[in-house]
């Protein structure tokens, strides 16, 4: 590796480092006022919000990556700019995209690195986090998992304890739906079986239900059970997609295909990580040819302020494209490529002229 190579590395790791620490630091203040303001009621140690703010930051930071890469090659270019560092690369025949190519792979290859190692430690973190947290929370009586068997509830209501298990969900039905009401002692009620609930409210409609209750079987065409669940609380549920590690998606995916549940929102979510150090890139570049652009500008507020601005553009860009692809008004990829088409367009036209700069 050439010297202005490492050089070149050296200085944007350390850029990126420092950024890193900023973004930690700020995350971290504002997490643990979250939790000292969740805790605030609850007879626990002082330690205890700040135990989960430090279980929680890393995936806080891992969403915060973008702004990162963006604002890390801000602060790069401003150091180099600072000391005349370009004159010298100039006058030794190297190149302003050469610079950026430099650069651009190597958030490439961090942006790997970050995908395989950091997010899946963040995600086990994350998963503790809200494992650990939700005993203290007024939804611990309650519990739903997707699991190759079907759609697992538990849930405690009018002085019951109640098992059910779905093989499918279509719409807002549970299919082929098996439950079981015990009491505080575990003592079975009554099984209840039915291919069909009706499960859009709090109020379960049960068709054709056959009731088990002891020796003795009844049936009835509709039968109304209570509930904490209904269909749009089960949707949202499952939508915490960080706590997972991209091995437990996939399973969850698979999961999800045979309960009959869309797998949409994991799709999406696999797809950004698989593309993100892709995106790291694009940014880096983007954010290269704005500073290159702006390089006569002396007034590095101005700098840094742009960067936050289009670091929060991009950002809504993105997001909204997600929901489109959530909502399946467009298509999973679509959804996840086209935020990066239309920033990629915008590199080709600001590198054209980037030498120049």
């Amino acid at each position: 590796m050439k010297i202005y190579t490492k050089f070149l590395i050296g200085s944007f790791l350390k850029s990126f480092i420092f950024i890193s620490l900023i973004m930690y630091s700020l995350s971290f203040i504002l997490n643990l006022i979250s939790e000292i303001e969740f805790f605030k009621d609850l007879n626990v140690s002082f330690l205890k919000p700040i135990f989960f703010t430090f279980l929680n930051s890393p995936a806080l930071i891992f969403e915060l990556l973008p702004f990162i890469f963006l604002l890390t090659t801000q602060l790069f270019f401003i150091s180099i700019l600072k000391d005349n560092q370009f004159e010298i690369f100039k006058y030794s025949g190297i190149k302003n995209f050469k610079i950026i190519k430099i650069i651009a792979i190597f958030a490439l290859i961090l942006g790997f690195l970050l995908i395989i190692f950091f997010y899946n430690i963040s995600s086990n973190l994350k998963n503790l986090y809200l494992s650990l947290k939700s005993p203290y929370t007024t939804d611990d009586k309650y519990l739903a998992v997707i699991t190759k068997n079907g759609l697992w509830i538990k849930d405690k209501i009018d002085n019951k304890i109640i098992i059910i298990n779905s093989k499918e969900i279509k719409n807002n039905f549970l299919i082929n739906a098996f439950i079981t009401e015990f009491n505080y002692d575990y003592e079975i009620i009554r099984n209840i079986q039915s291919e069909k609930i009706d499960i859009k409210e709090n109020k379960w409609k049960i068709y054709d239900a056959k009731i088990y209750d002891k020796n003795n079987k009844n049936i009835k065409d509709i039968l109304e059970i209570n509930s904490n669940f209904n269909y749009e609380k089960i949707q949202t549920l499952f939508s915490n997609l960080s706590s997972l590690s991209i091995i437990e998606l996939t399973i969850l995916k698979d999961n999800y295909k045979q309960l009959g549940y869309s797998t949409i929102e994991v799709d999406i979510h696999i797809l950004k990580l698989i593309l993100y150090p892709i995106y790291f890139m694009l940014l880096v570049i983007f954010a290269s040819t704005i500073m290159l652009n702006f390089k006569k500008i002396k007034n590095n507020t101005f700098k840094i302020s742009l960067g936050l601005f289009l670091s929060v553009v991009i950002y809504y860009i993105n997001n909204f494209f997600y929901i489109l692809g959530s909502t399946e008004r467009i298509s999973t990829i679509i959804s996840v490529l086209l935020p990066m088409l239309i920033l990629s367009f915008f590199n080709l036209i600001f590198l054209k002229s980037i030498n120049e700069k």
